[in-house]
């Protein structure tokens, strides 16, 4: 007579993910590969994630990558190796894409605020502070602003409020009369003759009014056809309600004059 291996048919009828072992002639036992937990009969695959986030840090999600096998991957907004993650702070890369001028908070994951910090206004992505400083920052008025430094002129770095129309920046480059003004002394009139104070009036508001008063003292006549804008008969605002904490600018395509 000879020992019957349970074993040797069916793998003794053990699972497929399972190890028979003979023990008795006739008998055995069935034990669940690695990876796999059961009877030996039924072997499931062991899934790591389910027991303590499968050993990954809480900001980090766990994904099952075979029998009792997972990796860890650090949640968005959050670096590591996934055991271990640290909170990425938005604000500390480029002011979180806030303005310069902004003050940027970290709130809850992956999210920031922007608040334009005092004497400026605006959204927190864009902050203006009074229109003086404005008019340097931007190309199309850069060049009018250092004529008023040239002269002094400083009425629109005052508290306001102001409505300025600005020749665009070519347009004073290109003018032979810039040159004759200033020669004559009378440069600070044709730039006090673009400034309005008391008033801060944006484009909608200027659609609804004819004249107003410069700081030179005279008139500016407005007339609105055919969707634009038209200062004394000649200058078309082109770009309009660049809004400052002290007044609003508007860019023109001519120089008025007095």
């Amino acid at each position: 007579c000879s020992a019957i291996d349970a074993c040797k048919t069916s793998n003794g009828g053990c699972s497929a993910k399972a190890e028979c072992r003979r023990t008795t002639p006739g008998n055995r036992v069935c034990i669940c590969n690695t990876g796999y937990t059961g009877d030996g009969i039924v072997c499931i695959e062991i899934n790591p994630c389910l027991e303590n986030n499968g050993g990954c840090d809480r900001n980090a999600e766990c994904t099952q990558t075979g029998p009792n096998q997972a990796v860890c991957n650090c949640l968005k907004g959050y670096s590591g190796d996934g055991k271990r993650c640290t909170y990425i702070s938005l604000c500390t890369q480029n002011n979180g894409g806030c303005s310069e001028f902004a003050i940027c908070n970290d709130t809850e994951l992956t999210e920031r605020t922007c608040t334009c910090k005092r004497n400026y206004v605006g959204d927190g992505f864009k902050c203006r502070g009074n229109i003086f400083q404005e008019l340097l920052r931007d190309s199309n008025t850069s060049r009018f602003y250092f004529h008023l430094e040239a002269l002094s002129i400083r009425d629109v770095a005052g508290p306001g409020p102001f409505t300025l129309f600005v020749p665009r920046t070519d347009i004073l480059n290109s003018d032979p009369r810039v040159k004759y003004w200033v020669a004559k002394g009378v440069m600070a009139q044709v730039l006090r003759y673009h400034m309005v104070g008391c008033a801060s009036l944006l484009y909608n508001d200027l659609t609804a009014i004819t004249n107003v008063t410069s700081l030179h003292g005279d008139p500016i006549h407005i007339s609105y056809s055919q969707n634009s804008l038209v200062l004394n008969n000649q200058a078309e605002i082109i770009l309009s309600d660049a809004v400052g904490t002290n007044g609003v600018i508007h860019v023109i395509n001519q120089i008025l004059v007095p």
